[in-house]
């Protein structure tokens, strides 16, 4: 039956896109309806795509900077036309799940997380470096803007959730139930390597609430080799933090990572993250997780099995995670199948019958 795809924006390359794509996989001839689309800016295999876009494409600067287009998201969504599907499934984690269906049509949300800058603006705040004024001026629309966020989420069909915070968080902003279908990973790019080189490993965007300062200050203490790969604001500050044991190596090609990866002794993944890609890669490639014990962490490792979990965000908290993961022994077998569930192939599967099933009780 006529099915459509909606996306809150394509300016840009992040998880969310990986889901996009899994479900463009999924479902080749569904349109697909967002905010704004920079081509340019995009990989080359999306301008094949039914790409529809709403009035926003057009506004000068969106595609680049579009956050000071935030109060008008509601209304670009809800101005599509859907009219001719039967079924809708958005991919949010900004306001596109706000559209309106047509009343027989049946809307399935694969929720990344409920929209961050309106029900945990303080904490987004902080994670984005926005300013006083920025803040000043965004505080008197976010009273509207939940108002609206929840209203939206009551007329959702069915919601899937990400992890098992992502679960929580839908319930306690948008009081719904959901089932959760964990995000795709490309596993096959990963596998165990015959040997393990003497270092710790992190990876990612270097901003402060990824809390890549105690991995740093950690390593430093113990004098353990880390390499930190990545790119961003707070790299002058762990450059400050690091002691000789440990390199900031910079962005990592996608060609590198899974070498990097499979011959780590195992990989640090300290922040609070709704889910988190890096680790189940690190997984693949047959090498454990220590990880702080919180958000979609709790998903993936399992303390003992194929990581180590440490309760508190601190540096005293990961020393002692990194002296009690030198007592234990990891089988590379056993931690690569704790990754399998996180497949490409497992995702498609579930969210094909979740759709199937859903459309058959239309």
């Amino acid at each position: 039956m006529p099915l459509a795809l909606v996306h809150d924006w394509l300016n840009q390359i992040g998880g969310a896109e990986d889901v996009l794509e899994a479900l463009v996989e999924l479902y080749p001839t569904a349109p697909i309806y967002t905010s704004m689309y920079w081509p340019e800016k995009m990989p080359a295999a999306y301008r094949r795509w039914p790409i529809r876009v709403s009035f926003m494409d057009r506004l000068p600067g969106v595609h680049r900077y579009h956050q000071p287009y935030l109060p008008l998201y509601p209304f670009a969504f809800e101005r599509f036309d859907f009219s001719a599907f039967d079924l809708i499934l958005s991919n949010k984690s900004g306001f596109c799940h706000g559209l309106r269906k047509p009343p027989n049509a049946t809307h399935i949300c694969y929720c990344l997380t409920p929209t961050r800058y309106v029900w945990s603006f303080d904490d987004y705040a902080a994670r984005e470096g926005l300013g006083a004024v920025a803040r000043g001026l965004l505080t008197p629309l976010l009273a509207y803007l939940r108002r609206w966020d929840f209203a939206a989420a009551q007329r959702v069909n069915q919601f899937i959730a990400i992890s098992t915070e992502v679960q929580r968080r839908i319930k306690h902003c948008y009081q719904r139930d959901s089932v959760i279908i964990y995000p795709p990973v490309a596993l096959q790019r990963f596998t165990p390597a015959p040997t393990v080189e003497d270092y710790f490993l992190s990876v990612g965007r270097l901003i402060p609430y990824k809390r890549v300062d105690l991995a740093v200050q950690a390593c430093s203490a113990l004098g353990l080799p880390l390499r930190v790969g990545g790119a961003g604001r707070d790299h002058a500050r762990l450059e400050k933090l690091a002691g000789p044991t440990v390199r900031l190596v910079g962005r990592v090609p996608d060609s590198d990572l899974p070498t990097l990866m499979a011959r780590c002794r195992a990989f640090i993944f300290p922040g609070l993250e709704d889910f988190g890609i890096t680790p189940v890669q690190a997984l693949a490639a047959g090498r454990p997780v220590i990880a702080y014990a919180g958000g979609g962490a709790l998903d993936i490792v399992q303390d003992g099995v194929n990581g180590v979990l440490f309760h508190e965000q601190t540096v005293e908290a990961l020393c002692a995670a990194l002296k009690r993961f030198e007592t234990i022994r990891f089988d590379p077998q056993v931690v690569r199948r704790s990754a399998e569930k996180f497949d490409v192939g497992v995702f498609k599967e579930r969210i094909g019958k979740f759709v199937e099933t859903a459309s058959s009780h239309q």
